[in-house]
């Protein structure tokens, strides 16, 4: 049976993709009033956050499909976009592969330590392969939060 995190980190990932396989395709690069993002750039960013913490902290190979760093980076705006993104199946089908590499790369190697302790932006301090991957949690459960509510305030304008 697969470690628990396993088990959550699948679960928030499904929720994640399932929503948005509901989701208008219109709505994806909409950045409503008072918003910094869109859906699209959301999703595009769990990838992007998921290889820092899962694979490259972790002294994995990291996967990532060229203008996803000037697209969906930290720091980075939908509002600045002028390059084609990629399509909502494109993101699906690698956020389900990003997944699946987690589970075969990770799921025993649990309670490494990572070569270099990682302090993030707002002040915690991750050290282990472990925390890495509940870093990940919490950041995708935000960003599907993210996608809800803006999912929501969309639709409460048509």
């Amino acid at each position: 049976m697969s470690h628990y995190l396993f088990q959550q980190l699948k679960f928030v990932r499904k929720a994640t993709i399932e929503y948005v396989k509901g989701v208008n395709e219109n709505r994806l690069e909409v950045v409503p009033a008072g918003v910094n993002n869109n859906i699209k750039w959301n999703l595009g960013h769990i990838y992007m956050v998921t290889e820092k913490f899962a694979f490259q902290l972790t002294g994995e190979k990291v996967t990532v499909p060229d203008k996803f760093p000037e697209l969906f980076n930290p720091g980075t705006s939908p509002k600045d976009w002028s390059i084609e993104t990629p399509t909502k199946e494109e993101l699906i089908a690698l956020l389900n592969e990003q997944m699946l590499r987690m589970d075969a790369i990770l799921s025993e190697r649990l309670d490494e330590p990572i070569k270099e302790i990682y302090n993030s932006s707002t002040g915690l301090q991750i050290s282990s392969v472990v925390e890495c991957l509940s870093f990940c949690l919490y950041h995708e459960g935000m960003h599907f939060g993210a996608i809800k509510s803006i999912n929501q305030c969309l639709q409460n304008k048509d």
